[in-house]
């Protein structure tokens, strides 16, 4: 619907307002930045968790860039990760192990399987490019089982990471300069997502995503710009695949499987889809929950899955926009007192 003077209304004029108010950096932003910081020095013995914990940020960030502002459901973004997984640690089991070339070369193999998938299956929809999604990472999973004299199969591949730039070696231990290098590479990622989410470009996918048909009258070319995010989202999930092994020094099979994606996709509905920092909250909590749950009850059983199944429900139930739609609420009502106590 528009209105008389042709301005959009309903949901997408709200979007486009939201965009257009938050485009420029807010002092609230450096916050998650300095708990970030703070983890490393505070919180040592946590190192592993908080590095693995910015890695499905920066996963979850990429998956958010087509899911919430695009409105392409998937269901196997982790044949991104796990290309970009592969193709780094192939790399550096070759006499390739710097870490910088391992992000780039991940990122365009990542990209390059974003683009051919991306043209053919987002001629689709709704079900049909939901199971189409993760038949792509099915079959990648098979080819790195029936591979195996490449891959290494089930066994994975094991790998030494070289000095970054030939100055920082990767600590694998007590995981330092670690965290800090997966650090700085999602600061760079987020600030690259946020300016897209920004730019017109983002306000287009916006539109895409809240009336395909309107957008395609008006004469966007709705599929190009739908390859176009789907390519950056992958490019981005590649390099989040490419730290995390990494981080671990090995591969396996295991990086495409389709609990991957459902935890990603749960972690974006949990801090909030179409919320740059939502991303932020949702792994954190899942995460976090899932390694507190783990450490009291155990692994041997499922605990900690039920435990996030709770925590999912009540969040669908009570905060459809996520745990990050609470936390603006809450600052809404705050603003809105503080402006009363002033009148």
């Amino acid at each position: 619907m528009t209105s008389s003077t042709g301005t959009p209304t309903g949901s997408l004029a709200r979007s486009v307002q939201f965009l257009q108010r938050r485009h420029r950096f807010h002092w609230a932003e450096i916050i998650p930045w300095i708990l970030a910081i703070a983890v490393f020095y505070l919180l040592p013995g946590y190192r592993l968790l908080a590095t693995q914990i910015l890695v499905m940020i920066l996963f979850a960030l990429s998956l958010d860039l087509i899911v919430g502002y695009a409105g392409i459901i998937s269901l196997g973004h982790t044949a991104f990760f796990g290309t970009g997984a592969y193709i780094t640690a192939l790399m550096a089991s070759n006499d390739i192990p710097d870490p910088i070339l391992g992000l780039i070369a991940a990122a365009a193999g990542a990209a390059v399987l974003g683009l051919v998938s991306g043209w053919v299956l987002l001629r689709t929809t709704g079900l049909t490019l939901l199971v189409l999604t993760m038949a792509v990472t099915i079959m990648l999973q098979e080819l790195a089982n029936d591979f195996d004299e490449i891959t290494g199969g089930f066994d994975g591949i094991n790998f030494t990471n070289s000095e970054i730039l030939g100055l920082i070696e990767l600590d694998q231990l007590w995981y330092s300069s670690s965290y800090i290098y997966v650090l700085v590479v999602l600061f760079f990622g987020f600030l690259t997502i946020r300016t897209i989410v920004y730019a017109p470009f983002g306000r287009m996918l916006i539109g895409i995503r809240e009336n395909t048909q309107r957008m395609s009258a008006i004469g966007t070319p709705v599929h190009q710009r739908q390859v176009s995010v789907y390519i950056i989202s992958a490019a981005i999930a590649g390099i989040a695949g490419a730290l995390w092994v990494q981080v671990q020094g090995n591969v396996t099979t295991e990086v495409y499987t389709f609990e991957l994606s459902g935890e990603v996709l749960i972690m974006l509905i949990l801090g909030g889809t179409g919320r740059l920092y939502g991303a932020f909250l949702g792994a954190t909590v899942y995460k976090i929950l899932e390694s507190t749950t783990e450490q009291v009850l155990g692994t041997d059983e499922p605990y900690w899955q039920f435990a996030i199944g709770i925590v999912l429900i009540l969040t669908v139930l009570f905060a459809r926009r996520g745990l990050f739609g609470i936390f603006e609420d809450i600052v809404k009502k705050f603003k809105g007192a503080s402006k009363g106590e002033v009148q």
